[in-house]
């Protein structure tokens, strides 16, 4: 199987598992670490040009997982994150790793936050190493083992 093919195969296998969890992720560390990962998988090479920006928000805004949250809090959150980036990425990163160490309380979530950032960075065929690291990064505010998500 071609990489290209198993990126996708384990981000719709990530995005299944998701949904099978959905009623049990509703809390707003959750949500926080979520939105965390996203902007952080986003912002992974350190730049996030319009067109990226626009594409994970309209994956957050049609994730079936996130629908427990208002859209509009979401995006708010999401942005919030993605500035801190922009800003300074080496400051900004030491606070949305601690946004995503949040949910690290509850190991469902936090391993939810993980297969939200596996299913972003995977979204545009193309899990690339920048990505992978910060997902891996977030493996470890998390506590989890990055081998459990091949990463």
């Amino acid at each position: 199987m071609a990489l290209w093919d198993r990126i996708k195969e384990s981000a719709s296998q990530m995005q299944t598992q998701l949904v099978a969890k959905k009623n049990d992720l509703k809390s707003g560390a959750f949500r926080d670490a979520s939105m965390a990962m996203c902007a952080l998988v986003a912002a992974a090479d350190g730049t996030v040009d319009p067109s990226e920006r626009q594409r994970v928000a309209q994956l957050i805004a049609t994730n079936e997982v996130l629908q427990n949250f208002p859209a509009d809090d979401l995006r708010r959150r999401f942005e919030a994150n993605l500035d801190k980036l922009t800003t300074d990425f080496a400051f900004g990163k030491v606070s949305v790793l601690q946004e995503i160490a949040k949910a690290k309380k509850k190991p469902a979530e936090a391993r939810a936050v993980i297969q939200i950032g596996i299913v972003i960075g995977g979204a545009d065929g193309d899990f690339d190493k920048d990505e992978q690291a910060v997902v891996r990064e977030a493996c470890y505010a998390l506590d989890l083992p990055p081998h459990e998500f091949d990463l």
